[in-house]
């Protein structure tokens, strides 16, 4: 990986670090907001997206003092937004089927945040077979595994059966690369996100799929490059930085360098940009996000930071 694609890969995920964190009240949940959240979509969701790239920032280190205290706060703030863990609680003890709770609960326990009485309760409904049963797509019954062994829920390893999760993905099947669509491109993503960790346990990936994955993904990123879909070319550069050997080349970085705003925000696609700051923050808050995930990891692998679980 050259000096290139570090520096770059590091300006745009600190302009975009910068920009979540100096947007984050335009995240906050709405003054009424309880454990029913009507529609979690809406602020509850983003909040999680905005908790996870922070937690990255803080679990790799490679960022500077600043990115770092930004990366705190932006934590902390979102902690606040969820009653430090107590509306995570109250909707995991009304909705037991629901796997949400875990899965937003995870980058606040990677960064430090704990809630007892919530890991408590998630070990106990973790448990039920009602739980285990829930018919979600395959990639999800992925990210509540890597949740589970993220909070410490799966601690031998032994809870989820990895290879037959894998196998019922999109992925697992190593199909026809040019069929994948829009939609499957994401299942793509987050399938290697959570085997891997966020690029944490690169092995997560078995030999096969590494293969599969690093001779595909150059294709894919130029595809969705071609139409602008820079939300998910940013999550396939985060796939690559997932990967034994990383991909992450510098006209790809560049390029993304190229359509990020002065201000860090990043465009989720090639229409125009409202100027309206609620819309902008609503439109482009998930692709900032990924951005900010992407060149904090190309930064670490490139500094070596690859199979060292954190």
């Amino acid at each position: 990986m050259t000096t290139s694609v570090t520096q770059t890969a590091h300006e745009v995920s600190s302009r975009a670090l910068a920009w979540l964190h100096t947007q984050r009240e335009l995240g906050a949940l709405p003054a009424d907001s309880t454990a029913d959240l009507g529609e979690p979509d809406s602020v509850y969701k983003p909040l999680a997206e905005s908790a996870l790239a922070a937690s990255l920032v803080l679990r790799e280190s490679v960022s500077g003092s600043t990115e770092l205290r930004f990366a705190r706060e932006l934590m902390d703030f979102c902690w606040r937004q969820l009653g430090d863990g107590d509306m995570l609680y109250e909707r995991q003890l009304r909705y037991s089927m629901m796997t949400d709770p875990l899965e937003t609960y995870a980058p606040f326990a990677r960064g430090g945040l704990r809630h007892e009485p919530l890991e408590n309760l998630l070990a106990h409904t973790g448990a039920l077979r009602s739980v285990r049963a829930v018919e979600i797509l395959p990639n999800r019954r992925l990210a509540v595994a890597n949740a589970a062994r993220v909070v410490g829920l799966d601690q031998d390893g032994r809870s989820y059966d990895w290879p037959t999760l894998t196998r019922a993905t999109w992925l697992g099947a190593t199909p026809e690369p040019w069929l994948i669509d829009w939609m499957t491109g994401y299942c793509l993503t987050h399938t290697v996100f959570h085997l891997t960790d966020w690029g944490a346990r690169p092995s997560g990936l078995t030999e096969e799929l590494t293969a599969y994955v690093a001779t595909w993904l150059p294709v894919w990123i130029d595809i969705w490059a071609e139409i602008e879909q820079w939300d998910l070319v940013a999550e396939l550069m985060i796939v690559g930085c997932c990967l034994t050997e990383p991909y992450c080349t510098a006209s790809d970085w560049e390029r993304l360098a190229r359509v990020q705003h002065t201000d860090g925000l990043m465009p989720r696609d090639g229409d125009p940009v409202a100027d309206d700051p609620e819309r902008r923050f609503a439109d482009h808050q998930h692709t900032t996000v990924v951005a900010a995930v992407a060149g904090t990891l190309a930064v670490s692998r490139a500094l070596g930071g690859e199979t060292a679980y954190r």
